[in-house]
């Protein structure tokens, strides 16, 4: 065939597919021109013939890298690049697909009635009002209060705003914890997530880099060894065809490990809010807005410290990261002060296993320094005759679930039914083959005859990503034409770096950075798992002492779960999957074994060659062995795991009827926190009064609503006020009331401000919020006797009676001058 014809029947201007197709005749046609041309050149007729002047004119060579750059388009570069963005957005967006149709439709124009949920309105409002400065002094007492939720539910309301769209405070407290829960968590469980991926599969890209020079230049190779052994042009030619096809399938099951290893990674997302742990837990429990908000930041600042950890031990961009993580840090302390805590016990072990002594010592001095603030901030906070008895701390904590259930759950991640089972299952049997594979260096050996054949036809298998040079590199007869450089044996092993790979990673330690992620993340799980368990299940001084940081809330406690259990259910169902494909590939040798060795026997006076279609046939047969099986295999479990967990979900689902529960106005209780006649009557009470009056009223009687629901100006605008803050007047307006002095009351109440002062009864205290500790503190705004005495001697005045809603509801103003 001359070069014309190549040229004519190979042109690139057609479709990529089938330039692809024909390139593999063309090349092949081309190899065995080249070849009678060599032969023909040891008598000087056609070194300078018509084959360079063709190649120059843009024949089969300038052809072949055209057909190149059309496969690079196809194949390897862009599907690089391209996907892992397409299943990172897939996998968020399937993530906030499910939080929206979790979230309960009844809160978006009415408030959670909870014990938190008031504040957090409160807060927005605040901001609001005054502007971003307020958001340094949140309280009503203007002191600190993590504000970063709060800016977010700001900045909704102001940007929908640009566009015109009214958005009311809970409408935008609902969209920032949508857009936390279903986008900013996830995603930062998916870059977690990654990162233990990424360092756990680092070896294959190592393989794929020598597989790529090999292929680069298996000319010279082969050539090189075909004069030392005197082999003839053709078997050369045969030989150099067979390389080709070795490196080229080699290449492909690399691309395929790398698919599907995304592919596994498109269900993180998915698992990160399958777990009623966090999100939905905390949003019914108070809801504890601030700290949930700081937990799915949380990923983000894991993953930064552990790169820093990284770029520590290779003594690289220190600077640059050590920037990044103290950004994150400070996000995540402004979203949350007390998710230092969580922080701290996840990173523990991580800071042993992977950082310098000198390092290590710093870090637990810093850690002691800061839980001797913390002590201190307790201490001066928070008044107690019960500090030197750890014992009686949190008296009135009663254990919800006995030993085994606690730790179920644990291993469950808070699944349940089927789903915890198989995500209980997945966890165990992924975390033994994790630490199996990376504990050992070798796990299989294989006989000389498999090594033979496994150096002269390359594994489809990918290698280790920290194996020794020693370990990973088969030996190949002296005489073998096929290249294996960087062709690694079938293992599941991980020892030290691979000395042979440091000119292109200089800067990493020999060690191994398998065992070292295996045991710290299993270490951190069981941190986690004793906390819950001493939450959950004991009693006494030592669980007092253990979950104090977390105040012993079980609701916090269970949203570190999540960030344990996943990123170490992932690297283990990867090990695992990379177990059972070693196995596969194993039996896939040993049936080629024979076979191999029959049509390459070895003898003095000759020398082995393999023809092109049996090394192609036994590399394909092998590479579905073991490329395909195991990742697979483990991509259906997570998969499994994914979906059954949207359909067993009684937890989550227990979750939303509870905040349904607590935003309906349908309750049947008349005094419970927001009813439809408390509605109505805080309505009239704000037509009445104006938004500038003071309104003094018990706060656990649902009356503080009235500030955030018709923008009221509530003295109590949370259920926690404070006596214990000396710019507050809750204190002294409490005790002033209380003590039946009309001077004192009228001295106290009146200067509060220029405008009107009103007091308005609505009831008892609700019953949902009688765990509130300081809730004695307002008996005296619902003593109807006391209330009585006040009205008779004109401290009080009636303006409004609204028994027609409640008995002895009424609306009274103060006797002041104003």
């Amino acid at each position: 065939m001359t070069s014309e014809q190549i040229t004519n029947t190979g042109s690139v201007s057609g479709d990529c597919g089938s330039a692809q197709a024909r390139a593999r005749t063309h090349v092949q046609a081309y190899v065995q021109t080249q070849a009678r041309q060599n032969g023909s050149s040891k008598d000087g007729s056609a070194t300078n013939g018509p084959a360079r002047n063709d190649s120059a004119k843009g024949g089969p060579s300038g052809r072949k890298h055209g057909l190149q750059r059309c496969h690079a388009m196809l194949h390897p570069a862009s599907l690089r690049a391209l996907l892992p963005w397409l299943t990172s957005i897939i996998g968020i967006a399937s993530a906030l697909c499910l939080v929206i149709a979790w979230f309960p439709s009844t809160v978006w124009n009415t408030p959670i009635a909870s014990s938190d949920a008031p504040a957090h309105y409160y807060f927005i409002r605040r901001l609001l009002d005054e502007g971003l400065g307020a958001a340094l002094h949140l309280w009503p007492h203007n002191s600190f209060y993590p504000p970063l939720f709060h800016i977010c539910a700001y900045f909704v309301i102001k940007i929908a705003a640009l566009f015109g769209v009214q958005c009311s405070i809970y409408a935008a407290f609902n969209i920032t914890w949508i857009i936390a829960s279903g986008v900013i968590f996830p995603s930062g469980m998916l870059v977690l997530c990654r990162y233990f991926l990424q360092r756990w599969n680092r070896g294959n890209r190592i393989s794929n880099r020598i597989s790529r020079i090999s292929q680069a230049s298996p000319t010279s190779e082969s050539s090189s060894v075909s004069e030392s052994s005197s082999v003839s042009e053709s078997s050369n030619v045969s030989n150099q065809h067979a390389s080709s096809a070795v490196n080229r399938q080699y290449n492909a099951t690399l691309d395929v490990t790398f698919v599907l290893q995304n592919l596994l990674g498109l269900f993180v997302p998915v698992l990160a809010v399958s777990s009623v742990c966090h999100p939905y837990g905390l949003l019914n429990a108070g809801p504890l807005i601030a700290f949930g908000f700081a937990t799915s930041l949380l990923p983000f600042l894991i993953a930064a410290t552990l790169r820093l950890f990284d770029e520590i031990a290779a003594r690289e961009h220190i600077a640059k990261w050590l920037a990044i993580t103290a950004v994150a840090g400070v996000v995540c302390l402004v979203a949350h002060p007390r998710i230092a805590f969580t922080y701290a016990l996840i990173l523990v072990p991580f800071i042993v296993l992977r950082l310098p002594w000198k390092l290590i010592l710093g870090a637990f001095i810093a850690m002691c320094v800061g839980a001797v603030a913390f002590v201190a901030l307790m201490l001066t906070s928070f008044k107690s005759d019960r500090w030197a008895n750890p014992a009686s701390w949190f008296h009135s904590h009663q254990p919800s679930k006995n030993l085994w259930e606690s730790i179920s759950f644990c291993f469950a991640d808070g699944l349940d039914g089927f789903p915890a089972i198989l995500f209980a299952l997945l966890l165990i049997a992924g975390t033994v083959a994790a630490f199996v594979c990376a504990s050992r260096r070798t796990v299989v050996r294989f006989s000389d005859s498999l090594s033979v054949a496994v150096s002269t036809v390359a594994p489809a298998f990918s290698a280790d990503a920290d194996a020794l040079a020693s370990d990973t590199a088969v030996s190949a007869p002296a005489v073998s034409p096929v290249p294996t450089s960087g062709l690694p044996a079938v293992s599941c092993s991980d020892a030290a770096d691979v000395s042979l790979f440091e000119s292109s990673e200089p800067s990493r330690p020999l060690r191994n950075d398998r065992l070292r992620d295996v045991i710290a993340l299993m270490a951190a799980f069981l941190l986690v798992t004793l906390v819950y368990v001493c939450t959950v299940t004991l009693v006494g001084a030592l669980p007092n002492i253990i979950s104090a940081p977390w105040y012993r809330d079980e609701n916090r406690i269970v949203t570190m779960l999540p960030l344990v259990a996943l990123p170490l259910l992932v690297i283990g169902v990867n090990a695992f999957s990379e177990c059972v494909s070693a196995c596969a590939a194993s039996a896939s040798f040993a049936l080629s074994a024979s076979s191999f060795s029959a049509k390459n026997s070895v003898s003095s006076s000759s020398v082995p060659s393999l023809s092109p279609v049996s090394a192609v046939s036994s590399v394909k047969s092998v590479s579905f062995a073991s490329n395909w099986i195991g990742p697979i295999a483990a991509f259906l479990a997570i998969a499994i795991l994914a979906v059954s967990a949207q359909i067993v979900c009684p937890s989550r689902t227990a979750v939303r009827d509870a905040i349904i529960a607590h935003s309906s106005l349908d309750q049947s209780d008349p005094n419970e926190q927001l009813t439809e006649q408390k509605i109505i009557v805080l309505r009239k009470v704000t037509e009445r009064t104006g938004t500038q009056a003071t309104i003094i009223s018990d706060p656990l009687n649902g009356s503080m609503y009235a500030e955030t629901l018709f923008n009221a100006n509530m003295l109590y605008p949370i259920i926690n006020a404070r006596t214990d803050v000396s710019s507050a007047p809750f204190g002294k307006v409490e005790t002033a009331f209380a003590s039946g002095d009309v001077q004192q009351v009228l001295g106290t109440v009146c200067p509060l401000t220029d405008a009107p002062k009103y007091f308005l009864t609505m009831g008892d205290q609700a019953q949902s919020l009688q765990s509130f500790p300081y809730r004695a503190q307002y008996d005296s705004f619902h003593n109807e006797e006391l209330i009585d005495a006040y009205v008779d001697d004109g401290t009080l005045v009636k303006v409004a009676d609204y028994s027609q809603y409640g008995q002895g509801w009424a609306l009274y103003r103060f006797g002041c001058a104003d």
